[in-house]
């Protein structure tokens, strides 16, 4: 279990090379800076980014086959974990699903200073967006998972690998889907946070 910055970084070094790892470096410093200006992160993460929003984004490469894309990131928010595994995976199509202005507008920015051409802001709300089949499906605090599945449905397909950090609530989360649907799933425990869990599965279907 992660529980220190110094361990997160070493533990993101496994998934990044070294160009890799100045790119997350440079994400922190561009991210603490435009956090002055806008509630980014909270501040209780403030003094553990790396454990709280990096190496938790990172982690998810361990769940996924390598090269399952195009990868989609729903309600990514500051940028976690789309704009992570776009700077860890710059050969990786990754498309950033966020439909606030100033989110979006720091998300361009970002992923310019970072000279990330593999990822893409769709400045939309999900309901909006065109149809299309991604790899990958991930999405933290987005929406419960009821409601995750439901509305995303349509990008998936029988292939499709869904990574859905969803903190101590994953359990409980899952329980609440029907036999079927639950039993395409399972919880991975998060090694940044011993109470949290990663619902891992494929779906494709209606609840």
């Amino acid at each position: 279990m992660i529980t220190s910055e110094a361990q997160a970084r070493d533990y993101c070094r496994q998934f990044a090379d070294a160009e890799a790892m100045e790119r997350l470096e440079q994400l922190v410093h561009l991210l603490l800076e435009e956090n002055q200006r806008q509630n980014l992160i909270s501040k209780a993460t403030l003094d553990s980014v790396w454990q709280r929003h990096i190496a938790d984004s990172a982690q998810l490469l361990s769940h996924v086959p390598r090269g399952t894309q195009p990868w989609l990131d729903l309600g990514t928010g500051a940028g976690f974990p789309g704009l992570v595994i776009a700077a860890l995976r710059p050969e990786w199509d990754v498309r950033l699903v966020e439909s606030r202005k100033r989110r979006t507008e720091w998300l361009e920015t970002a992923g310019k200073a970072l000279g990330l051409t593999n990822c893409r802001i769709i400045a939309q709300r999900l309901e909006l967006v065109d149809s299309f089949t991604a790899g990958t499906i991930s999405a933290r605090a987005f929406a419960p998972l009821p409601k995750l599945l439901s509305l995303s449905a349509r990008f998936s397909g029988p292939s499709t690998c869904w990574l859905l950090p969803k903190g101590r609530s994953a359990a409980h989360e899952l329980d609440e889907l029907s036999p079927n649907t639950r039993a395409l799933f399972h919880v991975e425990q998060s090694v940044t946070d011993d109470t949290a869990g990663i619902i891992v599965g494929t779906f494709k279907g209606r609840l």
